[in-house]
C-alpha cells in the first residue's frame, strides 16, 4: 500500500484544465492518474451545421493549437466532398502551420518546460563575463555579451525584489536542479528573447491568414489571393516580409534552441531513462512536416512503431482507431466496454464523480472527461518523438543523420527518445528539420508565383449541390503535441456526427476496459522508477508531463497542505 497519495491540480504551463493524482513511496511513483477536469464538447456544437463553417468552430477547441484544428477540419470535409486543392493553396497551409509549430515548439520549451530544467534564483548567483564565454562557446547568437547578460540578470533581480512576478511560485533551490549559474543565467536569457522572438516570426500568419490566433482558412485552399502588382494581396514586398521572418525563426532554433536544449540535456543524462511512456508511437508520415499528407504515402507514410520494437515500422489502418470511455464521462448505449470508431463515436456528457470539492477523482471507475483511443487495443504515444523514432525506423535519412549527431552527443541509443529527456529533445531536433522545410516550401512557392501559377481556390465542390448527398470524410495533421485527427458524416449537407481525435487526447487518456494506462500515466508510474525526492515540490513530475507538451489555462500555484497528502492548488 502506497504511503503517500498527491494530487497536483491544476498542472500548471499548459493550455486547459489537468490535475495528476499520484501514490507514491520512498522517492518513488507506484501509480499515477491524469484527470482532465474540462469538458469541451465542440463536436455537439458542430452538429448540423454547414461543413464549410466547420473549421471555424473547430479551431476554438484551443487557444494555442488554432490553425492546425481548422485544417484537419478543411482536409476532413475535403476529403468526404472529394476537393482538390491548388499546390499554391497546399504550400501557403504548410507555410502557416510549419511557422505556428516552430512558435509552438520554441515557445513551450522557452516559456512552459524550461523552468523545469533552470533555476531562477541561481540565475542571479552568475557572472555575466562567464555568461558569455559559456554562450559564445555554444553558439555564435549575437547576443552573447557579457554587458546583455548582466542587464539580464539586473531585470530579473529587480523582479525578484518586488516578488519575481512571472517566475514567482516556483520550487527554486530545489535539489533536482543541476544547472551552474552560468548557464541558468544564459537560459533565462533565451526564455525573454523567445518572447519578443515568437511575437515576430508569427506575423506571417497575419499576411496569409489575416491573424492569429484562429487564422483564416477555406474549403477549397487559402482566402489570400496573390497578385504581385496589387497593393492589398500578397505581393513581392509580403513575399519579401515573409522570406525575412522564415530566417529570422531559422536562426533562432538553429543558434539558440537546439543549442541550448543539447547544453541543458547534458547536465541531465538520467532523464534519457526516466518518463519512458507507452511501448506504440504513431504518426502520419511526412504530414509530420506538411499539412499535405493524408495518412499514406510520401517519403516515409503514415506508421506505427510496436511493442517496444522501435526499429519494424508497420503501416498505419484507420479503421484500427476506436475510443473508449470507460474511464471517462461519457455514455454510449453500446456500454462502456465498446469502444467505437470515431465514425461511429458520439460525445454524450454523463458526470458520476464527486460533487466540488473533492479529495480524489481516482478512487471512482470514471475519473476524467478525456476519452481512452487506442489503435488496435494499444495505448498508443504521439508528438515529436513519435515523429522522428517512425521516421528513423523508416529511413529516412535527414532526420536518421540528425537523430544519430543529437544522440551521439548524449551518449544514448535510439530507446531514450522514449523518455521525459526524449521527448524534449526531439521536439528541438523536429524544430531544425522543420526550419529547413520552410526554406524549401517558400522556395516552390516563389516559383510558382513566377511561372504565372498564383491560383489559391478551387471552386468546383464549393456549393453543396455537387456533393453526394451522404458523405464520410477524415482530416489528419501532425500538430506541434501529435497525431490530430477530425471525421466528420455529412447529411444533405450538413454535419450530422463529428469527432476529433486530439493529440492530447491520445496522450492524456485514462484507463481502457483493459485497465492499460494512457501514456500520461504511464510515463509517471511505469516500472515504478520515477523519482519524486519531495511530495509538497514534485519538480520532476512536471517534468516529465511537460515533456509532452500537454494541451488540455495557465495559472499561478501555491502548495497547501492537508489531510495525508499534499495537493496544489490555483490561488
Amino acid at each position: 500500500m502506497a504511503s503517500e497519495r498527491i494530487v497536483i491540480d491544476p498542472i500548471t504551463r499548459i493550455e486547459g484544465h489537468l490535475r495528476i493524482e499520484l501514490e507514491a513511496d520512498n522517492g518513488r511513483i507506484g501509480d499515477a492518474w491524469a484527470c482532465a477536469t474540462q469538458f469541451r464538447g465542440i463536436e455537439r456544437v458542430l452538429q448540423g451545421r454547414d461543413p464549410r463553417d466547420a473549421w471555424a468552430f473547430a479551431q476554438r477547441i484551443c487557444g494555442v493549437c488554432t490553425g492546425v484544428h481548422a485544417i484537419a477540419s478543411i482536409r476532413a470535409v475535403e476529403d468526404a466532398t472529394k476537393c482538390k486543392i491548388p499546390p499554391c493553396a497546399e504550400l501557403i497551409r504548410d507555410l502557416v502551420s510549419g511557422m505556428a509549430t516552430l512558435q509552438d515548439h520554441v515557445m513551450h520549451f522557452y516559456h512552459l518546460h524550461a523552468l523545469d530544467w533552470v533555476d531562477v534564483m541561481s540565475a542571479l548567483k552568475a557572472d555575466p563575463a562567464a555568461t558569455s564565454r559559456l554562450a559564445a562557446s555554444v553558439s555564435p547568437w549575437p547576443n552573447n555579451s557579457a554587458t546583455w547578460y548582466a542587464e539580464v540578470q539586473k531585470r530579473v533581480a529587480a523582479s525578484a525584489e518586488g516578488g519575481l512576478g512571472i517566475f514567482s511560485g516556483g520550487y527554486w533551490g530545489h535539489p533536482a536542479y543541476r544547472l551552474p549559474p552560468e548557464a541558468n543565467l544564459m537560459a533565462l536569457a533565451h526564455y525573454l528573447e523567445a518572447l519578443s522572438w515568437q511575437r515576430d516570426i508569427i506575423r506571417l500568419h497575419t499576411i496569409f491568414a489575416g491573424k492569429n490566433p484562429h487564422p483564416n482558412y477555406l474549403v477549397g485552399g487559402m482566402g489570400c489571393s496573390i497578385n504581385l502588382n496589387n497593393q492589398i494581396t500578397v505581393n513581392q514586398v509580403r513575399l519579401d516580409e515573409m522570406a525575412g521572418m522564415i530566417d529570422q525563426a531559422k536562426r533562432f532554433v538553429l543558434e539558440v534552441y537546439y543549442p541550448d536544449v543539447l547544453a541543458i540535456a547534458s547536465f541531465y543524462p538520467d532523464y534519457a531513462a526516466i518518463g519512458a511512456s507507452s511501448p506504440n508511437l504513431m504518426a502520419t508520415g511526412e504530414s509530420a512536416w506538411s499539412c499535405s499528407g493524408a495518412p499514406a504515402g510520401g517519403v516515409f507514410p503514415a506508421a506505427l512503431l510496436m511493442d517496444g520494437n522501435y526499429g519494424t515500422a508497420h503501416p498505419f489502418e484507420s479503421k484500427r482507431v476506436a475510443e473508449f470511455v470507460s474511464s471517462a464521462w461519457y455514455s454510449q448505449p453500446e456500454g462502456d466496454r465498446q469502444g467505437l470508431h470515431p465514425w461511429q463515436g458520439r460525445t454524450e456528457p454523463r458526470y458520476t464523480g464527486p460533487k466540488p470539492p473533492f479529495k480524489q477523482l481516482s478512487d471512482h471507475p470514471k475519473y476524467t472527461w478525456c476519452k481512452a483511443p487506442r489503435y488496435d487495443g494499444r495505448a498508443v504515444q504521439v508528438g515529436p518523438n513519435a515523429r522522428i523514432m517512425v521516421a528513423v525506423a523508416q529511413g529516412h535519412a535527414e532526420t536518421v543523420q540528425l537523430a544519430k549527431e543529437g544522440l551521439g552527443k548524449l551518449h544514448a541509443g535510439i530507446e531514450a527518445l522514449n523518455s521525459t529527456l526524449g521527448r524534449t529533445y526531439c521536439r528541438a531536433l523536429e524544430s531544425v528539420i522543420l526550419a529547413r522545410r520552410m526554406d524549401q516550401w517558400f522556395a516552390q512557392l516563389n516559383e510558382r508565383i513566377k511561372s504565372g501559377d498564383t491560383a489559391t481556390f478551387n471552386k468546383e465542390r464549393w456549393e453543396p449541390s455537387s456533393w453526394p448527398k451522404q458523405a464520410q470524410g477524415m482530416g489528419f495533421m501532425e500538430a506541434a503535441r501529435g497525431t490530430l485527427s477530425h471525421w466528420i458524416e455529412i447529411e444533405n449537407g450538413r454535419i450530422a456526427r463529428y469527432q476529433a481525435v486530439v493529440p492530447s487526447t491520445w496522450n492524456s487518456s485514462g484507463r481502457d476496459p483493459g485497465g492499460q494506462r494512457g501514456p500520461y500515466e504511464e510515463a509517471l508510474a511505469g516500472g515504478g522508477k520515477h523519482p519524486l525526492l519531495d511530495a509538497k515540490r514534485p519538480l520532476e513530475v512536471l517534468r516529465t508531463i511537460h515533456s509532452f507538451d500537454p494541451c488540455i489555462s495557465c495559472a499561478v500555484h501555491v502548495l497547501v497542505p492537508g489531510g495525508g497528502g499534499v495537493e496544489v492548488k490555483v490561488r
